[in-house]
């Protein structure tokens, strides 16, 4: 099947792709690395008169830390990421997602902005952004503004940013002192969707209990899920074996999974009450030599 026919703009300069999004307002659509996109459209599943292709835009596919933050351009791809060595090194949550992402053609092309702003509950990295307390860049013709990672998923297939947006790149709390993170992700087969994935990151006070908690769940909601409760329950308490096992289950209270090709909704919930034992044990191991 062949998509419908639309009239395809390939700007090189954000000023060019705003001034399009506000000349064709409601009826453009933005796509980067059109892994998500291109399939809707070739499938008829979704049709816009006009696309914007914002690959050619300058300046929005590095990685560096800069200051307070590890700053990921829109437009870095999940291979990007995935061999990124800083990231490997110092933000393995990150690295741990990018490779379990599709296939490496997939990764390739795919971008952290387009992963994040497709709103897909199954998508793998706005769970992550939400563990990592990361912010997202986004700018319009009335100026730059910053969404937390929690609230810019709306709902499924939905996110927060106003209409001419674009996302201009994701800003990640620098690690500091006493950190760990991980990313686990059961799913039926290699480059799968999930069953039900968990991103857990942690930091450390001196004693070795948990200061500051993130809970991101995948596939067990109709939206990227923050676990707060989950999260709120860690903080202040040392590790052991009877606190894991109750912060996995705040988590699994706090999941709403829908049966579906992937399992029922009961299956779902007891993969995620496992992995999240698992990923916290780990995140605590990773920061206690971080």
């Amino acid at each position: 099947m062949h998509p419908s026919s639309f009239e395809y703009f390939a700007p090189t300069k954000m000023e060019e792709a705003l001034d399009l999004l506000s000349k064709y307002k409601g009826d453009a659509k933005i796509m980067a690395g059109g892994q998500s996109l291109i399939p809707l459209l070739k499938l008829r599943i979704a049709s816009f008169p006009y696309v914007i292709d914002i690959s050619g835009l300058n300046g929005m596919r590095g990685i560096s830390e800069e200051g307070e933050y590890l700053e990921i351009g829109a437009l870095a791809t999940i291979s990007d990421i995935e061999e990124n060595e800083m990231v490997r090194e110092r933000y393995t949550i990150l690295h741990e997602a990018a490779v379990q992402i599709a296939d490496p053609l997939i990764r390739n092309r795919g971008t952290i902005g387009g992963n994040l702003s497709h709103g897909d509950p199954s998508n793998d990295m706005p769970s992550v952004a939400i563990a990592l307390k990361a912010k997202m860049e986004v700018i319009g013709k009335e100026g730059v503004r910053l969404i937390e990672g929690d609230s810019f998923i709306t709902d499924s297939f939905t996110n927060s940013m106003n209409e001419g947006e674009i996302l201009r790149r994701v800003l990640v709390p620098a690690a500091r002192g006493s950190t760990g993170g991980c990313y686990i992700k059961q799913k039926k087969s290699a480059g799968d969707f999930s069953v039900a994935a968990v991103a857990v990151q942690l930091s450390l006070n001196e004693n070795e209990s948990i200061r500051s908690a993130g809970i991101g769940l995948t596939s067990v909601a109709p939206k990227p899920l923050r676990a707060i409760r989950a999260e709120r329950f860690l903080e202040g308490k040392k590790i052991s074996d009877s606190v894991v096992k109750e912060a996995a289950k705040i988590v699994v209270s706090e999941s709403d999974p829908s049966t579906d090709f992937y399992g029922t909704s009961e299956f779902k919930k007891k993969v995620l009450e496992r992995i999240t034992e698992e990923a916290i044990n780990v995140s605590f191991e990773r920061a206690l030599v971080g």
